[in-house]
């Protein structure tokens, strides 16, 4: 039994009690001899964390957590331990501050967890099955952006494979056992999308620029996810550079579809069905996506629970960033608008991935980017924008 029971009080956890209470063995945390003091002791500063884990994260909390640990060997100061290298700004986004080391993370350690998705997200975890829409032709427009403003788009989603530890815990084994998968799955892909698997160790900094790959930060390095890099990390080119695969870079699987002429349906449509495609395959070789019946889709990073999907365009404006209704207008669509390198360029994405379907988050996108576009042309006209400003949800 845990040393640290988890009481009844805690509505977070009554969901998964049975399991907490009965994995074998019991309390993993009596395999380790750790040298650690009481929860006090080894609580962390968060004075200055700005990171969701520094805001929901108290002793109380800390200490329910302290002596738990997956059957893996994550403990939950590996959960915390993103927030802690990189504590955030104060005036900068909000990260999620932690990371889990595997799928069991999400059970074990949820009375955390679900308050940082919560709150991340702002959609509240209940006891329905998230939804999901892969039908691309659901999606209204997404071909009709004005290509004076809108320059090109990406369209990437994430997915965990059961039976595997995440990047940040995984070890060289695993590592490479997830490449083999990988490529028997890809090669089944090939039958229907041309295309071919290339190891980040036979590729030059040249190359990997070209298919937009970056050496890994001192951050990603310092948690972990890096580790024994470029060792079994790889990615797979379909002959058209329609879509790209990424493999064990920064999560088991990464799907990616860039289109310079900002379609957002082509790039849909292309993740939607090959997606689909590889969902198939993995699951013919046993090992399928990780699923989870409250969160959906979940890969390490709380940030990506539910769909994975990201929807990114790249726009040009000039007058709308310094607007003074702009962060209200971006709250209100649910996006984001992040600077690039080029001052006059910007990146619109969605906030989200938990607590809306695939076609849903993309449309908040395209209607978003439609929308700051119409701005954006009124106010190179000097005309007010009041009345376009949406109303709050």
């Amino acid at each position: 039994m845990w040393r640290v029971k988890p009481p009844v009080t805690f509505p977070k956890e009554v969901k998964y009690r049975p399991i907490l209470e009965n994995l074998i063995p019991p309390d993993p945390m009596a395999r380790f001899h750790l040298k650690r003091g009481f929860p006090q002791e080894e609580f962390p500063d968060l004075c200055r964390n700005f990171t969701w884990m520094g805001r929901i994260l108290t002793l109380d909390l800390y200490r329910r957590q302290f002596n738990r640990c997956t059957q893996s060997g994550v403990i939950f100061d590996d959960v915390i331990r993103p927030g802690l290298e990189e504590p955030g700004d104060y005036l900068g986004p909000v990260a999620v501050g932690c990371v889990a080391g595997d799928a069991e993370s999400y059970i074990l350690f949820c009375d955390f967890f679900d308050r940082v998705i919560e709150a991340y997200h702002e959609q509240k975890i209940t006891s329905q099955t998230p939804e999901s829409d892969l039908n691309y032709d659901n999606l209204k427009g997404g071909d009709d952006l004005d290509r004076s403003y809108a320059v090109r788009c990406e369209v990437s989603v994430v997915r965990g494979i059961e039976d595997f530890c995440f990047p940040t815990h995984c070890s060289r084994g695993e590592r490479r056992r997830l490449l083999t998968l990988a490529r028997q799955a890809l090669q089944q892909l090939e039958q229907e999308l041309a295309g071919r698997l290339l190891l980040l160790t036979d590729l030059s900094q040249e190359q990997q620029s070209e298919l937009n790959l970056k050496a890994p930060t001192s951050f990603q390095l310092r948690i972990g996810v890096a580790r024994d890099w470029p060792d079994a990390r790889a990615v797979w080119v379909s002959e058209n550079r329609s879509l790209l695969v990424w493999v064990n870079i920064d999560e088991h699987l990464r799907l990616v579809s860039m289109r310079e002429d900002a379609n957002v349906a082509e790039a849909f449509q292309c993740i939607c069905i090959s997606l689909q495609k590889l969902e198939k395959y993995y699951r013919g070789l046993r090992h399928p996506f990780i699923w989870k019946q409250q969160l959906g889709w979940v890969t390490s990073s709380p940030a990506n629970v539910g769909t994975g999907l990201r929807i990114s365009v790249l726009i040009k404006l000039q007058h709308l960033p310094t607007h003074k209704h702009l962060k209200d207008v971006l709250n209100r669509l649910r996006i984001n608008m992040d600077k690039t390198d080029s001052p006059e360029l910007y990146n619109i994405s969605n906030m989200a991935t938990f607590g809306f379907t695939e076609v849903a988050l993309t449309q908040l996108v395209v209607d978003g980017v439609k929308l700051l576009t119409i701005m954006e042309k009124r106010l190179e006209g000097n005309l007010s924008i009041d009345e376009l400003v949406p109303a709050q949800k």
